[in-house]
């Protein structure tokens, strides 16, 4: 069995969830069960060592953007596997210091995303996490936020990605996805 039949495997669906007419695919089975995160941070390295990287013309990562919240459980070990920093996104108003902002689009509105103003710097290169690409709006808005620092997006890392609400074509950089769900 695959590491992707493993972990689509123990996703567990919510019909319904957080309203009418959304399945809600849950990733918390597989953060509870250790073979299973290990198998999916492993993955996640394992493709940004074999492919990402290489492809770079800095050959490394600097810093691994993790989105809030799930991002924040998924980020930090891939950044320490890396040997690269991790800096957050939050929503407004949640991080100390000077924050430079992105607003992003939502199903019932706006929000704005926050990075410390020293999170990331000229030149450096970047890898966005987060548990799940839908429209692509907050991802695109972390993109924003690195760019404003004159960080260069690598790649977005995403466990689930939503493919038919085509959210990788709002990206400024490609889209790995360990699960597509067409539904």
């Amino acid at each position: 069995m695959s590491d992707v039949q493993y972990l689509r495997g123990l996703l567990e669906e919510h019909p319904d969830f957080p309203k009418k007419g959304i399945v809600f695919l849950d990733i918390f089975p597989i953060l509870r069960n250790p073979v299973a995160f290990e198998t999916l941070i492993t993955h996640f390295v394992h493709h940004l060592t074999s492919y990402t990287i290489p492809k770079s013309s800095s050959k490394k990562v600097d810093a691994i953007v993790g989105l809030d919240a799930r991002g924040f459980l998924l980020g930090p070990i891939i950044a320490l596997r890396l040997g690269a920093a991790f800096v957050p996104v939050r929503k407004k108003g949640k991080l100390p210091g000077q924050c430079v902002s992105a607003t992003y689009e939502k199903e019932y509105g706006e929000d704005v995303f926050e990075m410390q103003a020293e999170g990331i710097k000229p030149g450096q290169t970047v890898v966005v996490v987060d548990d799940l690409m839908a429209t692509g709006g907050s991802a695109k808005a972390a993109g924003e936020l690195v760019a404003k620092q004159g960080g260069k997006t690598l790649e977005y890392l995403f466990i689930i990605e939503l493919t038919f609400l085509k959210g990788a074509q709002k990206l400024d950089a490609p889209v790995y996805s360990i699960i597509q769900s067409d539904d």
